[in-house]
């Protein structure tokens, strides 16, 4: 746990009382206050995570993730931020970050995401969604829609 409120580490932003567990790579993002991240977590660099969300092991939220506060986001869940990977650009070359663009997402106050589910970039969970556990989504979740299975469609409301 880092004890300091509001300190900045590595360029990684930290709120008040954020509890940080065993083998968490923090880079360049920003953790606001009562937050907790699971052990074996990544947050890349210009990702943000709201207040009062937890983020549970072996998650991996990439640059240009945004998580608004009260989420919920379960084990193993993969963020993706890029629609055409790429290793290599057209000249042959190792990519470079000018060589692709980051596609952002959106998860919107109180919504949880369930284990070994993938969020495919550039679309938003809404207000209170519900992902199941290994859901793929790949188009926007309307709020308090629960969505279910690959790819991830609406099951119901809450």
């Amino acid at each position: 746990m880092i004890p300091n409120p509001k300190q900045s580490i590595n360029n990684v932003k930290l709120g008040k009382d954020v509890k940080i567990f065993d083998f968490v790579n923090l880079y360049g993002c920003s953790i606001d206050d009562n937050t907790k991240i699971g052990t074996f977590v990544e947050i890349q660099k210009n990702a943000s995570i709201g207040k009062n969300c937890k983020i549970s092991s072996h998650t991996f939220i990439c640059e240009g993730v945004h998580i608004e506060d009260d989420v919920f986001v379960g084990h193993n869940v993969t963020f993706i931020n890029d629609k055409v990977p790429r290793s290599v650009s057209a000249s042959g070359e190792m990519q470079t970050e000018e060589d692709w663009k980051v596609v952002e997402t959106h998860v919107k106050k109180g919504a949880s995401i369930g284990s070994s589910s993938t969020i495919m970039c550039g679309v938003t969970i809404g207000e209170g969604a519900v992902v199941g556990a290994g859901a793929v989504v790949t188009k926007d979740v309307p709020p308090k829609a629960v969505v279910v299975g690959v790819p991830a469609r609406i099951l119901r409301y809450v």
